[in-house]
């Protein structure tokens, strides 16, 4: 059963070219992750500073595992840095 995981950020428009490419960055590493399947990227409409990823993930154990990943902890690291703020996670079954 696939999972899957609404990640939330809080967007600054003095931060947001830096964080895109982080993120471009993520998702690079993740692409080469077991058990990613995809993720697509929103923006909030009626909240400009406000985005979401939804990740689609083979397994809560796939996920727990990129979770885990050292090259995602640092990038994930750099993200929350320059956004002041802990990234939000929720997880979904499908």
């Amino acid at each position: 059963m696939s999972v899957k995981i609404f990640i939330k950020r809080k967007v600054q428009d003095d931060n947001a070219v830096e964080l895109t490419l982080l993120l471009k960055k993520l998702r690079a590493l993740a692409l080469s992750q077991p058990g990613y399947i995809s993720g697509e990227t929103f923006n909030r409409i009626d909240k400009k500073d406000e985005c979401i990823v939804v990740g689609t993930w083979r397994s809560l154990e796939d996920w727990n595992n990129w979770v885990n990943n050292p090259k995602r902890i640092e990038v994930q690291s750099e993200i929350d840095k320059l956004l002041g703020e802990e990234t939000e996670y929720a997880m979904y079954n499908s």
